[in-house]
């Protein structure tokens, strides 16, 4: 097995003991930073740079060279996929995603393949494994992708929606139809993410951003069993190490104990949802991810402190938690405030993970 010099990421995943809460930050490798924009800058475009390995792997590294996080996460997109099947992703300023292509209709469907993730995903794989490389080990490296059902709204609005009325559309009109795509997402991101395994990635994260705008009994069949079966079909050891996944689900909340069951390691976390409820919801099943305001990283450093501490507190003693913000950092924020977050966590959490001699001997392996 693969020494890291800090393991505390996937030994919370896995709720085994560790000496302090790790933290990491989702979108941690953004335009808050200003050598981020430097970069992003250079690339020329916000695709050029996902597709650019090298520069990829210097946007991941960054938020670790100013801050003292326990993961890395890949710096891509969680619509990589429906890009390589070419419906032509692009990032418009001010709109967000939007796609040239769209799927709505029977003939769009049969159009759809699964892109071979060493073909025309290799970049992402590429800039895994140049990461892996600069990391030496210091810490984890995170791949993650989008669910089957969020990959899928874009794919069918054509970017970012308010309501959704296409695909719901298609899911009442049409639910066998969109069956259809979410199998071959659903294969596509299985292939996706064990190819990134397979590159180095050392945890999973799958990030379900829509879910929650589908009823509950909808979300059960349209969301959560596909998400179910990637997990099923996941690589589970690498490098003789145990490979966790997590699952995001933004507004979630009200299905945790469905989503405990769904095979996953660790639940993550929006910040609308009390961690102590959570933990009681869900037991020992999973660890929990999460959660503070993003927008409290506006705040003075001794609010962030105190803000930090009261999810310290609600977590309570004991393993199972990684800290993280509830929702991907804002671009404003000041970097300094992040080093802040990141320096409470670690100093307040040491009182919460009073291990014994016994405790410090469980491991990542199987």
């Amino acid at each position: 097995m693969v020494e890291l010099a800090n393991d505390r990421v996937l030994r919370a995943l896995l709720s085994l003991p560790v000496d302090k809460t790790p933290i990491w930050i989702m979108r941690q490798a953004g335009r808050y930073l200003p050598e981020y924009r430097k970069v992003r800058q250079q690339a020329g475009s916000f695709m050029k740079l996902c597709k650019t390995p090298e520069l990829a792997c210097e946007v991941t590294l960054q938020p670790l060279a100013r801050f003292d996080l326990d993961a890395a996460i890949i710096f891509s997109d969680i619509l990589t996929i429906p890009d390589a099947m070419g419906l032509e992703l692009s990032i418009v300023e001010g709109k967000g995603p939007v796609f040239a292509n769209t799927v709505r209709d029977e003939a769009a469907v049969n159009k759809l393949f699964v892109p071979d993730p060493e073909t025309e995903l290799k970049y992402v794989c590429d800039a895994i494994r140049l990461c892996r490389q600069e990391l030496n080990n210091k810490v984890p490296l995170i791949g993650f992708s989008g669910s089957p059902w969020t990959i899928a709204t874009y794919m069918v609005e054509g970017g970012t929606s308010k309501h959704f009325s296409t695909i719901k559309s298609m899911l009442y009109r049409s639910p066998e139809l969109l069956h259809r795509l979410l199998d071959i997402l659903t294969q596509s991101v299985t292939a996706y993410l064990n190819a990134q395994i397979a590159a180095g990635a050392q945890a999973i994260m799958i990030f379900d951003t829509w879910g929650s705008v589908l009823t509950a009994e909808y979300f059960r069949i349209f969301s959560l069993a596909y998400i179910q079966t990637i997990i099923e079909n996941l690589t589970k050891m690498a490098e003789k190490r145990r490979v966790p996944v997590v699952v995001f689900i933004k507004g979630g909340g009200r299905w945790m104990e469905w989503i405990a069951d769904c095979g996953c390691d660790a639940i993550g976390l929006d910040w609308t949802v009390q961690i102590a409820k959570a933990k009681r919801m869900v037991g020992e099943r999973v660890a929990l991810q999460g959660n503070l305001d993003p927008a409290v990283l506006y705040a003075e450093p001794e609010v962030i402190r105190q803000e930090a501490e009261k999810i310290l507190e609600s977590y309570g003693e004991g393993p199972g938690h990684v800290f993280n913000l509830g929702h991907g950092i804002l671009p404003d924020v000041p970097p300094e405030n992040v080093k802040v977050l990141v320096d409470a966590v670690h100093e307040l959490s040491e009182n919460y993970h009073q291990q014994d001699e016994d405790d410090d001997e469980e491991t990542l392996e199987e």
